[in-house]
């Protein structure tokens, strides 16, 4: 069991933070452009060998529920 993050995770976690504030304040321009980058970094992440098959696939499950939550705001 790992008692750390690693660089990665702490950086993805970030940018999930910061994704969650956009939706609370209703910023849906940077919230889509957060949930984005979610899902380019842990898939980039992951191709390098810096993210677990299990890391990778948190990441994912969460791009995937914040695609689904997200899929109706536009302007």
């Amino acid at each position: 069991m790992l008692f750390f993050k690693s660089k990665e995770q702490k950086e993805l976690d970030f940018i999930l933070a910061e994704l969650k504030n956009f939706l609370s304040n209703n910023y849906k321009d940077q919230a889509h452009s957060c949930r984005k980058m979610l899902g380019e970094k842990s898939e980039a992440y992951y191709r390098e060998g810096r993210l677990t098959k299990s890391q990778y696939r948190h990441y994912q499950d969460l791009y995937k529920e914040y695609s689904n939550v997200m899929r109706n705001y536009h302007h």
